[in-house]
């Protein structure tokens, strides 16, 4: 019960890659495994959602020789949105085809659809060879938004309860805490910025999001005294501001961005997330190199880092 422990499966934007020069820190995109309190999460479900399907799979068929005996996959998957390198993962995670599966789907798309139509229209029917509705595992999709926080409790289903703030929840000790806000700074309708809560320590996942003047002071005080903090960082500073294809208004913050977020929030450590595909190995061992002197705060992200938050 007492874990939390975090792994990167996917930590690119954008779009997978398959090459030789990606290989260090890896070509697939944005997911990240969590295991808290004796649950899973999963945030975004990029391509890396895959190898997460295909191991639990694995542990599944190990748990007993026939289906009735063995221990159902449960997991909870928070989108931070719905654009496609952070859901194009989700029709190959293997164990939705299991019938005992649970799986409890959270995000929010916009004021005037649901995020079960909006993933029913983008990844099945005409773009995959099944329907929504023909998955054989239980598949729970909610809308969730700031004015809700989602409780974790061993044995039973998520609990939804509305909040004004985050200290109006009431949680037992060994609950895992989920809470969010929307940032609009990304197009087109939108991020989710989530928060894990557990044991009095938190991460902090805040990406696909562009930074402002003098930082995002919303961010800084839904971030403040984080233990992670994972922020998006898919451009280097140069790239941003780059005179003849300029990446501002693109939604994405820069590392520089990312640091500032740290120092405004106090975030005890920060993790570069969701890098251009553009950037290969070389060039993200350069940008490394550069934040070297801040190295013991501030890391890339790369598929397999692991970081124990107890």
């Amino acid at each position: 019960m007492g874990d939390f422990k975090v792994k990167f499966r996917g930590v690119r934007g954008s779009y997978p890659l398959a090459k030789k020069e990606f290989l260090k820190y890896g070509g697939n995109t944005s997911c990240i495994e969590v295991n808290v309190g004796g649950h899973l999460i999963v945030l975004d479900a990029g391509t890396g959602l895959i190898d997460v399907g295909n191991e639990l799979l694995r542990s599944y068929i190990a748990s007993g020789l026939r289906p009735e005996d063995r221990t159902p996959v449960q997991a909870t998957v928070l989108l931070s949105h719905i654009h496609l390198d952070h859901i194009q993962g989700f029709t190959f995670f293997r164990p939705l085809h299991i019938p005992s599966t649970i799986l409890n789907v959270f995000g929010n798309v916009n004021y005037n659809e649901t995020l079960s139509d909006e993933l029913a229209g983008l990844l099945f029917g005409k773009s995959f060879p099944l329907d929504l509705g023909d998955i054989a595992g239980n598949l729970n999709i909610r809308d969730i938004n700031e004015t809700e926080g989602i409780i974790l409790r061993k044995g039973e289903a998520p609990i939804i309860r509305r909040i004004e703030k985050e200290d109006d929840l009431k949680v037992e000790e060994d609950d895992v805490l989920i809470t969010c806000y929307r940032s609009y700074a990304h197009p087109q309708e939108g991020v989710l910025i989530y928060k894990i809560s557990y044991k009095g320590k938190t991460l902090v996942y805040a990406t696909d999001k562009e930074s402002y003047l003098g930082g995002d002071k919303k961010l800084t005080n839904f971030a403040r005294g984080c233990n992670l903090l994972i922020h998006d960082a898919q451009y280097t500073t140069e790239d941003y501001l780059n005179s003849f294809v300029p990446k501002q208004g693109y939604g994405h913050s820069t590392f520089d961005m990312a640091v500032e977020c740290q120092n405004q929030t106090g975030a005890e450590k920060l993790v570069f997330f969701h890098f251009d595909p553009e950037y290969d190995d070389e060039k993200l061992d350069s940008i490394q190199e550069q934040y070297k002197a801040i190295s013991e705060r501030a890391i890339l992200a790369y598929e397999g880092l692991e970081i124990d938050l107890l």
